[in-house]
C-alpha cells in the first residue's frame, strides 16, 4: 500500500502558521514580482478569486473583501516543507518528496494497522508539529493514493483522510473520478479519452490493454494497470541528478544599465553552480539569454542568448560566473529596456566521470577547496552569506516583493518574540 500526504493550500498555510489571526481570514499568495495570485486559502476561493488571476485586477477587490495578500516567501515555504517531510519520515523507513507540498509513502507490510486511523495519526500529528493541514488518501498504487488524496481533500465527510481498498470500493471511487484528473493523464490525453466518450477513471481502467497502449503508449497502459490495483510506478526515495540546472527571474523594474544586469547574471550562474555542487556533478555548457518585455509592443524589443562551452567540465561558481558574463557581455546592446535574464548549465556529468585537458590552466583543486568552504559558510549562516563579488548588492534588479513575510523559521532577525 503507498499513501499520498498532500499539504492543504500549502504556501497560503505557511503563511498563517504563524500569523493566527488570519485564521478564517481570506488568504492568497503572489506570484514573482507580485504579478498573479498563485496560491489561495479555502476562504479566498470560497470569493470566486482565480488562479493565475493578474494581481492589478483583483486588487481593489482584494481590498474589499479584506483579503490578506502575501509575495511568496520560498525561504519560509522551503524550510515549513522540510518539517513536513521530516515528520513523515518517522511513519515509514521509505519516503519519496514528491513536491514541495507532497510525498508518498510506502506502507508495505503495514496490513496489521488499522490504515485510516493510521492516515489520521499522520494527518493530527503534521498539524500538530507544523500547523500545516493536510490530506492523506492511502491506496493498492500511487496512483489509486493519489486519487484518495485528492477525494480526502475536496469531501469534508472524509475528514482529511481517504482509504480505498478492495474492487467494490475502488470501482467506487474511480466512477467519480473524472478522467482529466487521473494522476499523470495531462491534458492532451484527457481530451483524447474524452473525445473516445471515457469520461471518468473508471471508463479509462475498463479500456483493452491493446487500445490504451496502441493510443497513449505504455505510461498510459502502466496508468491504466496503476487504477486497476496493479503497482506499475515505483517509489523514488533519491530523486535523479538534473540533467541541465536553469535559474532565471524577471527583474523588480526594467534594467537598462549592463551592470544591473551582469549582477543578475552572476547571481543565477552562482546559484546554478551551488546545483551542480549540491547533486555532485559538473557541467560543460553554460547558456546566458535576456530579453525585453514582449508585451510592451510600443518598445524596442530585442532578444539574444549565447551558448559557450568550457573546455573542462565545472561546477566552481567562479569559473562559471566568468563565462556567463562573457557571454552577457557579447549579447547585451545599449537601447533596450530589459526584462529578464537567466542562465542554464548543461552537458552535466558526475564529479567523478570528468574529462579533463592537457591545456587546461585553472587550479581546480584550489578552486575546489574554496567551494567547500563558501558551501560550508552558506550552510551554516544562511543563503548568500557570501558570494561571489561580481553579484553586487542585487538592489536595483531583485523582485518586487512589497508584501513579503517574514522569514521566520530561517533568520535570526525574523524570529518571533514570545511576549509572556
Amino acid at each position: 500500500m503507498f499513501a499520498l500526504v498532500d499539504c492543504n493550500n500549502f504556501y497560503a498555510s505557511c503563511e498563517r502558521v504563524f500569523r493566527p489571526d488570519l485564521r478564517g481570514r481570506p488568504v492568497v499568495v503572489l506570484s514573482n514580482n507580485d504579478g498573479c495570485i498563485i496560491a489561495r486559502s479555502d476562504e479566498a476561493k470560497a470569493l470566486g478569486i482565480k488562479m493565475g488571476q493578474p494581481f492589478f485586477e483583483s486588487e481593489y477587490f482584494l481590498r474589499e473583501k479584506e483579503v490578506a495578500v502575501f509575495s511568496s516567501n520560498y525561504a519560509l515555504y522551503g524550510d515549513m516543507s522540510r518539517r513536513v517531510m521530516n515528520i513523515l519520515g518517522r511513519f515509514t523507513p521509505r519516503l519519496e518528496i514528491y513536491s514541495v507540498d507532497e510525498a508518498f509513502l510506502d506502507l508495505s507490510g503495514f496490513s496489521r494497522y488499522d490504515l485510516s486511523a493510521y492516515a489520521d495519526r499522520i494527518r493530527r500529528e503534521v498539524v500538530k508539529r507544523t500547523g500545516i493541514p493536510v490530506s492523506v488518501g492511502i491506496g493498492a498504487t500511487k496512483t489509486l493514493a493519489k486519487a484518495a488524496s485528492r477525494f480526502a481533500k475536496k469531501n469534508a465527510e472524509c475528514r482529511g483522510t481517504l482509504v480505498i481498498e478492495g474492487p467494490e470500493e475502488r470501482d467506487f471511487y474511480l466512477e467519480k473520478l473524472p478522467v482529466g484528473d487521473i494522476w499523470g493523464i495531462g491534458r492532451r490525453y484527457g481530451g483524447k479519452l474524452r473525445r473516445h466518450n471515457v469520461k471518468s477513471a473508471g471508463d479509462f481502467s475498463r479500456l483493452p490493454d491493446r487500445w490504451v497502449k496502441r493510443e497513449m503508449t505504455v505510461t498510459g497502459l502502466r496508468l491504466k494497470r496503476e487504477l486497476r490495483g496493479e503497482p506499475c510506478i515505483q517509489l523514488e526515495e533519491v530523486p535523479g541528478a538534473k540533467k541541465a540546472i536553469c535559474t532565471s527571474r524577471s527583474f523588480g523594474t526594467m534594467q537598462t544599465r549592463l551592470r544591473n544586469i551582469e549582477e543578475a547574471v552572476a547571481t543565477f550562474a552562482n546559484n546554478c553552480a551551488a546545483k551542480l555542487r549540491s547533486q555532485h556533478s559538473r557541467a560543460n555548457i553554460v547558456m546566458v539569454f535576456i530579453h525585453t518585455n514582449p508585451f510592451r509592443e510600443k518598445d524596442p524589443q530585442y532578444a539574444r542568448s549565447r551558448v559557450l562551452k568550457l573546455p573542462v567540465p565545472s561546477n566552481s561558481s567562479m569559473e562559471i560566473v566568468s563565462y556567463a558574463l562573457a557571454g552577457l557581455r557579447s549579447i547585451y546592446r545599449e537601447g533596450y529596456r530589459y526584462k529578464k535574464a537567466g542562465v542554464i548549465t548543461a552537458g552535466i556529468v558526475p564529479e567523478g566521470q570528468t574529462q579533463t585537458s592537457l591545456f587546461d590552466n585553472v587550479k581546480r583543486e584550489k578552486h575546489s577547496k574554496v567551494m567547500d568552504a563558501f558551501d560550508s559558510v552558506n550552510d551554516r549562516y544562511g543563503r548568500e552569506t557570501i558570494k561571489i563579488g561580481a553579484q553586487g548588492s542585487g538592489s536595483e534588479w531583485r523582485l518586487r516583493q512589497e508584501r513579503l513575510s517574514p522569514r521566520y523559521t530561517t533568520s535570526w532577525r525574523d524570529i518571533i518574540t514570545v511576549k509572556v
